[in-house]
């Protein structure tokens, strides 16, 4: 019965990693911030202490977050830890891969060029527009009532 307990524990536990010959980028998209560690390893991915698949349940997000490891063909190269805080899942998996760009290319030179064919350097600027004032929401008005 304690065994069932402590397994549980360690379920939810986060996990340490040691990263002290890594490199380091930052990330962004719409609201969120990554904070992104290359070094070389075996092709683990952590994000805020969990696996990568336990903290990005939906496969598209999975398959986001490799895709500048798989482009550049260093997918059990490397070990990435990631520290994501902002937005949803999806601006945080865009924010995650301009953070391994990055960090890849500080670590390795020859990658810039296929990242940036794919456009993976570059940051999606593109963020929600305000709402406006007399507007429904940021571009949409209330319904016309000509009576």
């Amino acid at each position: 019965m304690s065994q069932s307990i402590s397994t549980s524990q360690n379920k939810n536990k986060k996990i340490k990693l040691d990263f002290k010959d890594s490199k380091y980028a930052t990330g962004r998209r719409k609201k969120s911030i990554a904070k992104v560690w290359v070094k070389k390893g075996s092709g683990n991915i952590h994000v805020n202490g969990l696996k990568m698949n336990e903290y990005f349940k939906r496969p598209v997000h999975q398959i986001i977050v490799t895709r500048p490891l798989e482009i550049s063909q260093v997918v059990s190269n490397y070990d990435v830890k990631c520290s994501v805080k902002g937005g949803g899942l999806s601006g945080q998996a865009g924010a995650i891969i301009l953070g391994i760009s990055k960090a890849l290319i500080s670590h390795d030179e020859t990658l810039k060029k296929n990242l940036k064919k794919d456009k993976l350097t570059t940051r999606d600027s593109r963020v929600v527009e305000r709402k406006k004032y007399g507007h429904r929401k940021a571009r949409r008005s209330f319904q016309f009532s000509k009576r």
